[in-house]
């Protein structure tokens, strides 16, 4: 059974400057079982007016409109509807990562295609279902990197090691059958080592952060010099300011 049949009271708000693109969407939700479009919206402050007063699950939001664009709105939206999530329906890739710092649910490049907003609205619903039993807070999961012309989604728990580079983190990640790859993220270290999971990742070194199943065992150089053993035999050496922290994954 696809996401689709299993999707039901998905109240779903439109927004679009663009007519055909509206058109568009509104044609895509009714071919998706379960899907209500309660309303649609030409541009910001009307959507915040129409979310206030209809309450919808869900934004289908343009992100790049005259006036108030979609990130205004989405900072807007939570003075309005605090239950509402947005996916954002954009032409453009560059602003996956303000997106997705506004807790969006996907982000979906023009033109859309179906299967892909049904995967989207998926994930709308898997949030909506597991509010109630969310804890208060909730680590980052998944990351959505550019690549070409695409944006993927990328596991965290395929995530073994993230490196510095000036502004960006460039994320190694490793699969069961894939040869390791590596994808750069507008993102600061330091921002992105609060979002993720400290059962998970461990900072080492101002410039690295590792999956802590990544590492095999430390090593004392000499003269207060440690280095972590990854699993593949490389050495990392450990910054002197996480070297408390990372010593006490062996309870030193």
């Amino acid at each position: 059974m696809s996401a689709a049949n299993d999707i039901a009271g998905l109240r779903t708000l439109i927004v679009d400057d663009e007519p055909l693109a509206i058109e568009r969407m509104q044609v895509l939700c009714a071919e998706l079982a379960g899907i209500s479009v309660v309303g649609t919206a030409s541009d910001g402050e009307a959507a915040l007016r129409l979310a206030e007063k209809l309450q919808p699950d869900l934004l289908l939001l343009d992100m790049t409109m005259p006036g108030m664009d979609g990130l205004a709105v989405a900072r807007g939206l939570g003075k309005v509807s605090r239950t509402t999530a947005v996916i954002f329906v954009t032409a453009h890739e560059n602003f996956a990562v303000e997106a997705f710092d506004m807790d969006a649910v996907d982000y979906v490049l023009k033109p859309v295609a179906a299967d892909r907003l049904e995967r989207a609205i998926g994930r709308a619903l898997a949030r909506r279902d597991n509010a109630g039993s969310s804890p208060d807070v909730q680590w980052l999961s998944e990351f959505w990197v550019p690549n070409r012309s695409e944006l993927l989604r990328i596991d965290a728990d395929q995530v073994s090691r993230i490196d510095a580079e000036r502004d960006y983190v460039r994320l190694h990640v490793t699969g069961p059958d894939e040869a390791p790859r590596s994808y750069l993220l507008l993102q600061t270290i330091a921002g992105l080592e609060a979002k993720l999971d400290p059962d998970k990742f461990i900072r080492i070194h101002r410039s690295t952060i590792l999956r802590r199943d990544e590492i095999r065992g430390l090593r004392h150089e000499g003269l207060g010099v440690w280095c972590v053993e990854l699993q593949d035999g490389e050495d990392l050496r450990i910054g002197r300011t996480y070297l408390r922290k990372v010593k006490a994954l062996a309870g030193r």
